[in-house]
């Protein structure tokens, strides 16, 4: 075994017990049942924690991830992630989190070939297609970061019209989508603003997030040429 891979499991040994220690039975509480109130979609990107940004213990939290957190239609993985998640687990939120200086959303946004993901990344440039012309308005440092944003609204919103999601809402189970984004620089999660608890409420709040995120790029633009 490498000194690697052995420094994983000695790890792995101190945390188990430091975790017992503080909680004791923990681990028999947790092989009894998982009652997350939360699933996180977020990106694969190793800075990106999910448990450890929001504080939360194993069983506290669901989580899937993928490169530059997309939700489509087509991706049987995720839509059965997410399906476990809301009919078996009843989590009450469903939290798409993207984050700043991401590698996928980059590679989509200057039309960088990595490879296989080449054609994952396809999704981010669809969103990116789409608003090419107001992107085109945001000056080039912070035009990774804007793709982020429009990213998660996108991919919040494809949440929201999964079948899993409107079928839930359908029977009037409590599901509430989310769209957050992680700032790599300040370790701080920011709420978009695009919460939907029904199927009535994704268009205006998707159009209000929208909205917003334009705004606050338009004004630190016209605050930087003055």
């Amino acid at each position: 075994m490498t000194t690697e891979l052995k420094e994983l499991l000695d790890s792995n040994k101190h945390w188990a017990a430091e975790t017992e220690s503080r909680e004791p039975g923990f681990f028999s509480r947790l092989l009894k049942q998982q009652t997350p109130q939360y699933l996180w979609i977020g990106c694969a990107d190793s800075r990106v924690p999910a448990n450890e940004l929001v504080n939360l213990l194993p069983g506290e939290l669901f989580v899937h991830r993928n490169v530059a957190n997309v939700v489509v239609h087509s991706d049987l993985n995720c839509l059965s992630v997410m399906q476990f998640a809301v009919d078996a687990l009843k989590v009450k939120h469903v939290i798409v989190v993207g984050h700043s200086g991401c590698g996928g959303v980059k590679a989509a946004l200057n039309d960088t070939r990595t490879g296989l993901a080449d054609n994952w990344l396809r999704h981010v440039q669809d969103v990116r297609n789409h608003h090419q012309e107001w992107l085109d308005t945001v000056p080039s440092a912070q035009r990774v970061d804007a793709l982020c944003e429009l990213n998660v609204l996108e991919q919040a919103r494809n949440a929201c019209q999964t079948t899993v999601v409107q079928d839930a809402w359908a029977r009037g189970q409590e599901i509430v989508v989310h769209g957050w984004v992680y700032g790599l620089h300040n370790g701080l999660l920011e709420d978009l603003r695009i919460t939907a608890a029904s199927a009535e409420q994704v268009g205006p709040a998707f159009s209000r997030a929208l909205s917003a995120v334009k705004l606050r790029y338009d004004r630190q633009r016209l605050q930087s040429a003055d």
